[in-house]
């Protein structure tokens, strides 16, 4: 069956479940998408449209285990409710289609939320933490905790020129306003059975996640790897701010992958977002992952 807003794909790692949620649609550019690669190559992956544009999802995980002490844990949060016409006109994306209604849609109360995590603080990735209703701007998961980096939280209220417009503030001041962030420092677990995984490079708090079950395990790459067809060691975004550092990351998620199994869960991947990781000389090569 192919997973669809009905029947999503769900995952049973052993003791607990982790189910994708559609975050949201939208198009980049795709030059920006892949840097220095050429089109020529690039669009054999990921065609683009006549405004050189590729389709990107905005993928995001709800993980549940079972039982009285049940915890429910968000896994990043897409481009949200909150872009402006404008916004809405460049990404072709549409504001009434984002995480929070495609949870509602599968029974999936928001108060029932005990933590969520966010790979760093872009507007495609923490636009959903927010919505606006009746001129006030409110946290999606009021009862929730928020974890991210420490390092990403100050540059995302640094004000650094070169990074302004990727951090609206309405997605960030709401959460500081319940004061619901928990603020991690390196590798650490952040729930039982979830842990943070630094994976700097796109920016320089950016964090992937693992969910480990008793059978497998699940990863959450984050903008490591925003889509399948950035896979190739040379294939980065003009967006990461450290390249070479982004494919170390890279580099370290599918080398672990690769040795202990598991699923990889691609971010940005519209067709198949979850995949299975094996080498293939000096590098690696993507499978599908079985749901």
């Amino acid at each position: 069956m192919n997973p669809t807003a009905e029947h999503p794909a769900r995952f049973d790692l052993g003791g607990c479940t982790v189910t994708l949620i559609n975050g949201g649609r939208l198009r980049i550019d795709g030059g920006a998408m892949f840097g220095i690669i050429p089109k020529a190559l690039w669009s054999r992956t990921n065609p683009a449209d006549e405004q050189n544009r590729i389709e990107m999802a905005c993928n995001c995980l709800l993980v549940e285990w079972p039982g009285e002490a049940a915890r429910r844990v968000i896994i990043e949060t897409g481009h949200g409710p909150k872009l402006s016409p404008k916004e809405q006109k460049i990404y072709a994306a549409d504001p009434q289609q984002w995480l929070l209604p495609s949870l509602q849609a599968l029974g999936v109360d928001p108060l029932t939320i005990t933590d969520v995590i966010v790979s760093h603080l872009h507007f495609d990735h923490a636009g959903g933490l927010t919505y606006e209703t009746e001129g006030r701007l409110l946290p999606t998961f009021p009862n929730a905790r928020v974890h991210v980096q420490r390092q990403e939280y100050e540059d995302a209220r640094a004000g650094f020129g070169i990074t302004n417009i990727s951090y609206p503030r309405q997605n960030l001041d709401p959460i500081d306003q319940a004061a619901a962030w928990n603020l991690l420092d390196g590798e650490v677990e952040i729930v039982p059975g979830i842990r943070a995984l630094l994976a700097p490079g796109h920016t320089r708090g950016h964090q992937a996640v693992l969910v480990a079950g008793r059978e497998r395990s699940l990863v959450f790459g984050g903008d490591t790897i925003p889509t399948a067809g950035h896979l190739g060691a040379a294939y980065n975004m003009s967006y990461d701010l450290s390249p070479l550092e982004n494919r170390a990351s890279k580099y370290k998620l599918l080398q672990m992958l690769a040795q202990r199994g598991g699923v990889l869960l691609i971010d940005h991947e519209p067709r198949t977002p979850a995949v299975s990781v094996r080498a293939a000389g000096d590098w690696f090569e993507l499978a599908p992952g079985a749901e």
